[in-house]
């Protein structure tokens, strides 16, 4: 009569389970037909029931669906891989992520909030950078960015031409983003991580010459009221290697008479917020005199505002002045990077050591750069003085010996 009444039982369980939706949660059972504890299966997917800490540190349930898992074997094991990853807190965050769009603006309002932080071109650089991410995947959760969608986005960049050292400051810009999401605990892995930068060949620079600079100088008298300001300014530049708007900012505090050098950096506003000093050479000494010769009275700026008022401010741009200037003078490619790259090329061929050059421009890799980028120049230079030697004959004066 029991066995019977067993059988009926295990009819009636076995009814049940076939009327089932298989949307709902099902135990799964083990071998000998136990229910495993925190092991479920749902619509044909074995599915995992933790409990973890959410960011405020408080107990919630979460289900992981055991991606891969096709028999009871595999789900086990892969749920005990869950453990071990929620004892090193690398389970992916209970609470919904924002989307990447909406992080970057609070990423960007917290910069705002901290000015110290980063200098504000520094800042002007990562937002165009970060729109174009913005552009590309906004509406992507972050914890749901995956090295596909960054993958996209560089050969998006590429296909139209962008070149390898501009895609690598987005992917920089993008790190700098997500790395703050780590610390926020909304991600536990970079999608960017062991991701190689691309390689890209620095374009050449053709060298401007010292008649250049003179030209440039010249047409800028002729074509501005502020002529001869920025004319100085481009010989500064062209003699120290400063960068355009370190040399904006300089003070004659920064001139050392004494010891003779030029501090750039002095404002903690440069590139690197160190301060870097410049020895005098020739010709920078020399501007710099005649520079003092014609100093404005009322500032402490090299460059200052021609339209500063009662105020001590220093010029913001030439950039207009160059426009004229260049288009005078006949060199339309001509920027204001070219002063740095001239400084730099005719150090290389003085024979000055590329540490000391690395020093003077504030490359902190010791020369590095300067031997990749610029090194072909002593090269050409020692070759160039090397066709200089003659072993033909040639007419020699012997020292004359007194006579007996």
């Amino acid at each position: 009569m029991k066995s019977n009444e067993s059988a009926s039982n295990q009819q009636n369980t076995d009814n049940v389970q076939s009327r089932q939706s298989p949307y709902e949660y099902k135990k799964v059972l083990d071998g000998r037909k136990q229910p495993i504890r925190g092991l479920w299966e749902r619509n044909g997917k074995f599915i995992a029931r933790l409990s973890v800490e959410d960011q405020k540190r408080e107990k919630r349930v979460q289900w992981v669906v055991l991606e891969g898992a096709q028999t009871v074997p595999q789900a086990q094991e892969r749920f005990k891989a869950l453990h071990v990853d929620r004892a090193r807190n690398a389970l992916p965050v209970l609470k919904r992520a924002p989307t990447f769009a909406a992080y970057a603006d609070d990423y960007f309002q917290r910069l705002a909030q901290t000015p110290d932080a980063k200098r504000p071109a520094t800042v002007q650089k990562e937002r165009g950078a970060i729109g174009l991410w913005v552009d590309h995947m906004g509406g992507i959760r972050l914890d749901k960015i995956r090295r596909i969608h960054v993958n996209k986005f560089i050969e998006k960049r590429q296909s139209v031409g962008i070149s390898g050292r501009t895609v690598n400051l987005d992917v920089i810009a993008l790190r700098n983003v997500l790395k703050r999401a780590i610390d926020d605990e909304w991600l536990k892995v970079l999608p960017t991580e062991n991701l190689r930068p691309l390689k890209w060949t620095p374009k050449t620079r053709s060298l401007v010459s010292q008649g250049d600079i003179v030209r440039l100088c010249e047409a800028a008298i002729e074509v501005s009221k502020n002529g001869q300001e920025f004319a100085d300014y481009l010989r500064l530049m062209a003699y120290s290697g400063a960068r355009r708007n370190e040399a904006l900012r300089l003070k004659w505090s920064d001139v050392n008479w004494q010891q003779a050098q030029l501090t750039i950096g002095s404002d903690g506003l440069n590139k690197d917020r160190e301060i870097r000093r410049v020895d005098f050479n020739a010709n920078l000494e020399r501007q710099l005199r005649e520079m003092s010769v014609r100093r404005a009275p009322d500032s402490d700026f090299l460059f200052p505002s021609p339209q500063r008022g009662d105020r001590d401010v220093s010029a913001k741009t030439f950039r207009e002045t160059l426009s004229l200037t260049r288009k005078k003078a006949g060199l339309k490619s001509f920027t204001f990077h070219d002063c740095r790259h001239f400084f730099i090329s005719y150090s290389v061929m003085s024979g000055v050591d590329f540490m000391t050059i690395a020093k003077w421009v504030g490359h902190k890799d010791g020369g590095v750069l300067i031997g990749k980028v610029y090194g072909h120049l002593a090269d050409a230079h020692t070759k160039q003085q090397a066709q200089k030697v003659s072993f033909g004959p040639a007419l020699v004066t012997l020292p004359q010996t007194a006579t007996a």
